[in-house]
């Protein structure tokens, strides 16, 4: 069986599993994710590989992070994340790509994620929930953050925080591949 084939067992695991925690119907979580019924009977069943945008939706419509929906062993008070189990959600022919490198919940999910941008590409992120807050900083080169339409340039060396409740991209105007590491804290659900 193949890492992906195992990925999206564990998603669908996942999936049903905090949909039951929180008692949504499949009808709730798909209005309150904004993606199809449909598509979470898909996911639920193990028969589709859905994009990283449609499980993050899923996972803040959940109140739970990545990590958990990926349904990471849970240790008790430390947990120590290998090299090799960080995940890649997202890469590009080009080079660019991010990792999941830890989450956990605290009291709602966080995440730690590595990013990696070649010249010219960008990526798009929806809005998360409100109460939603993301802190970067750019190890190389130089970050251009677009948040709800207003463009930011991040270098390297600095960081940034803002509340990721709109539509924001990532992305790198530059000429040399842009890196940084970002902490993504959700509010846990109500």
């Amino acid at each position: 069986m193949s890492d992906l084939d195992l990925l999206t067992q564990s998603l669908a695991r996942s999936v049903k599993h905090w949909r039951a925690v929180r008692g949504f119907t499949l009808d709730v979580l798909a209005a309150r994710a904004g993606v199809s019924r449909g598509m979470l009977i898909q996911i639920e069943q193990a028969r589709t590989n859905p994009s990283l945008g449609t499980v993050v939706k899923i996972g803040d419509a959940l109140g739970v992070s990545i990590t958990t929906l990926l349904d990471y062993e849970q240790g008790p008070n430390v947990r120590i994340v290998p090299a090799e189990q960080a995940v890649r959600l997202w890469h590009t022919d080009a080079g660019s790509y991010n990792r999941l490198l830890a989450g956990t919940e605290a009291p709602g999910p966080l995440e730690l994620w590595d990013w990696r941008l070649m010249p010219g590409e960008s990526s798009p992120s929806d809005p998360h929930p409100v109460g939603t807050t993301e802190l970067l900083h750019v190890t190389a080169g130089e970050l251009t953050l677009t948040v709800d339409g207003v463009e930011h340039r991040v270098p390297a060396g600095a960081s940034v925080h803002f509340e990721a409740n709109v539509p924001h991209t990532y992305g790198n105007t530059g000429e040399v591949p842009m890196e940084m590491v970002m902490a993504v804290s959700v509010p846990p659900v109500t």
